[in-house]
């Protein structure tokens, strides 16, 4: 049967979806999103297949579970609250009726409660003040993003590959901890010890490390972009290849420091003590060096 929908978009719709019967509008399924299946459907143009059992319904072969979530969204742009498993038959559904909408928004609520996942932490400062009285502490791998660990001693405890976005190590003693290839993006380490710690591979971005100590640290293959290392003491610390990108170092002690293939554009080291740093083929040219000591530095190859 082919009806007449273009005369009346306010007109009623009655529909047998796999069984479960709905009532909408023309405009309803046609006004939100106009190149979907639906707008289509009820364009006017095709024929419909209807229900022998109701005169008056338009049956559709597909589950109708959520179906009012469909209706919902058309209605009013709303995406319902829903267990992943759910999420992703309201998708199948969304994708089967060209529902680009929907699927875009049903993919953000997704990825938005991933992120909150990841920054729920799975210990408390409480927890980790019973844990460092054992020798040999670990947290391997755990999430403790957002927590303040600030002025506690957790010397020699093993971080690597844990999630430590944005926690506060302020004060901190963390002299020889590992934090290979963690993710402590945002993280504070204001006046932390930090002497002969190993940050291989670790994603620092945007770390605030003014004044810490970080004497004879490992920071090889780190990400430092945007990081602060105002007056830190980096002392004889190896940041080969690490990326210095918009990093601030004024003031910073770099003495016997090693610099090979790091990366220092825009980076600030306005009056660093740069004495006897290895700074072989390093590009310096959007490096401010203003102010800097650079008695005995090994510059050979640098680009200035």
């Amino acid at each position: 049967m082919k009806d007449d929908f273009q005369s009346d978009t306010s007109s009623v719709l009655r529909l047998n979806i796999g069984g479960k019967k709905f009532w909408t509008t023309i405009d309803t399924m046609t006004h939100r999103e106009p190149d979907s299946m639906l707008a289509a459907m009820f364009s006017g143009r095709h024929t419909l297949s209807q229900d022998p059992h109701k005169v008056g319904y338009v049956f559709v072969d597909r589950d109708g579970t959520h179906f009012r979530h469909i209706l919902n969204w058309l209605r009013d742009g709303v995406v319902p609250t829903l267990e992943e498993a759910e999420y992703t038959e309201l998708l199948r559904e969304a994708e089967y009726y060209q529902l680009l909408g929907l699927i875009d928004a049903v993919q953000d609520v997704l990825n938005k409660r991933k992120e909150d996942d990841e920054l729920r932490t799975e210990l408390t400062r409480t927890d980790i003040i019973k844990c460092i009285q054992s020798d040999k502490v670990r947290f391997r791998g755990v999430n403790l993003s957002g927590i303040d660990l600030s002025k506690l001693d957790l010397s020699f405890v093993d971080f690597s590959y844990a999630c430590l976005k944005n926690v506060f190590f302020s004060r901190a003693n963390l002299q020889s901890a590992k934090f290979r290839d963690v993710d402590a993006e945002g993280s504070i380490f204001h006046n932390a010890n930090l002497r002969e710690c190993e940050f291989t591979g670790a994603n620092l971005r945007g770390a605030l490390l003014a004044g810490a100590c970080l004497q004879s640290a490992n920071l090889q293959d780190a990400c430092l972009v945007d990081c602060s290392f105002c007056e830190a003491d980096l002392r004889s610390a190896h940041l080969q290849n690490a990326d210095l990108i918009n990093a601030n170092l004024e003031g910073a002690n770099l003495e016997g420091a090693n610099l090979k293939g790091a990366k220092l554009n825009n980076a600030n080291l306005k009056g660093a003590n740069l004495q006897r740093a290895y700074m072989r083929h390093v590009d310096l040219r959007d490096t401010d060096l203003e102010g800097a000591r650079l008695d005995g530095a090994n510059l050979l190859g640098s680009i200035r």
